[in-house]
């Protein structure tokens, strides 16, 4: 089972700090600590595995979340967003300088926080394999409110992002501008285009089974000329996929 990313917040406002907090283990992430100050926070990342850091840029230490940002990039192989009230062009400009992977405007909402996180993430991840040539020639997905982490994705249901590993999906079916997300127990309706989802699910489980389908083959329990059977549904299969499910039996 994946473990939940980690995150380590740094925030000198107790209540903003706890709020944060509250709305990202909701989400489902872990926090590694909340802290109020450079020192802190440089300490924790010395002795904890972490993913990602929340920093305000205002800190209750002489050093502010700038220099923690600095700090980051200079020791560690990690993403981090800042997190302030300052929008003002001095302040952005200065917090440009050491990169961050984010910038967020207090207030901010649930969602706010997770597609930062998010955009972070998969930048991160992008970028770091661009520089190894382990995806030579491919593309970076832009983000949806669909994205990807490791070997699970977020969907959105109600007011709360659910995280689905790619196991647990059984088949997506393609219904006008949404698609329908199948797993065991649960559906989750996305808006997004069949062929763009397909490039964010694996591609050894995953295939376009028809126009309208894409199917995970570790579920599929039956066969026959037209159709395959998972968990008691039938789906209409192509003739080229059709073929290729047949081959790999066969192989």
């Amino acid at each position: 089972m994946e473990h939940p990313i980690k995150i380590l917040i740094v925030e000198d406002n107790v209540i903003i700090a706890d709020d944060m907090q509250s709305m990202l283990e909701e989400i489902g992430y872990e926090i590694v600590d909340n802290v109020i100050v450079y020192e802190q926070a440089v300490d924790v990342l010395k002795n904890n595995h972490v993913d990602l850091v929340l920093i305000d840029i205002i800190l209750a230490s002489d050093k502010t979340g700038i220099d923690l940002g600095k700090h980051i990039r200079e020791v560690y192989n990690i993403p981090f967003i800042f997190v302030t009230s300052n929008s003002d062009r001095a302040t952005v400009e200065n917090a440009k300088t050491v990169k961050p992977d984010g910038y967020l405007v207090k207030p901010f909402e649930q969602q706010d926080l997770y597609t930062s996180i998010e955009i972070a993430l998969s930048n991160f991840n992008y970028s770091r394999k661009e520089k190894t040539k382990e995806i030579a020639g491919e593309e970076g997905d832009a983000f949806t409110s669909n994205s990807v982490l490791k070997d699970s994705i977020f969907v959105k249901k109600q007011h709360l992002y659910y995280r689905i590993q790619f196991g647990d999906i059984q088949f997506i079916k393609a219904d006008n501008v949404y698609l329908e997300v199948n797993t065991v127990d649960k559906k989750f309706l996305v808006r997004s285009p069949l062929k763009d989802y397909l490039e964010k699910l694996p591609r050894n489980k995953f295939y376009r089974a028809h126009k309208s389908y894409i199917v995970n083959v570790d579920h599929i329990d039956a066969i026959n000329s037209k159709d395959i059977m998972i968990n008691n549904n039938l789906i209409p299969i192509s003739k080229d996929f059709k073929e290729f499910i047949i081959s790999s039996m066969n192989s």
